[in-house]
């Protein structure tokens, strides 16, 4: 194999490290402003999952409501029951069964939205491996 000389000086190759790391640190803040851009694109999402979540638990209540109690409670009525229980029984067990409804939709866009899943990992693992590279480059 050929020996090949290295003629440029210490000045020189700290110039080239410095330069090296500068332009390592500027591709890793473009990095980082890609990887937050898509966590907050992943937020926004889940926000819209739960306004919508809360808006259609409010609508469906709102709506659905009078005409369910009232169907529930003619039921009751029919098997016997008085009209004021059957009236209030009937509210109950809708708001139970829309309260749920709504609750499993709210917890599941929180759930989404959990810090962990905004880690920033590829920038923490590119750093990371950067970090090594500029080490070993100063050791050598």
């Amino acid at each position: 194999m050929a020996h090949v000389e290295h003629t440029r000086s210490l000045p020189d190759l700290l110039g080239s490290l410095v330069d090296d790391i500068s332009m390592l640190f500027r591709k890793e803040v473009q990095l980082a402003k890609a990887e937050a851009g898509e966590k907050i694109e992943m937020i926004l999402n889940s926000a819209q999952k739960l306004a919508i979540g809360i808006v259609l638990a409010i609508g469906a209540v709102g709506v659905l409501l009078a005409a369910i109690v009232s169907g529930l409670a003619a039921i009751f009525v029919a098997w016997g029951m008085g009209i004021a229980l059957a009236n209030g029984l009937s509210g109950l067990i809708v708001a139970a069964v829309f309260g749920l409804i709504a609750w499993s939709m709210i917890s599941s866009a929180i759930s989404s939205m959990k810090a962990e899943k905004l880690n920033m990992d590829r920038t923490m693992h590119s750093l990371a491996r950067d970090a090594a590279v500029v080490t070993e480059k100063q050791h050598a």
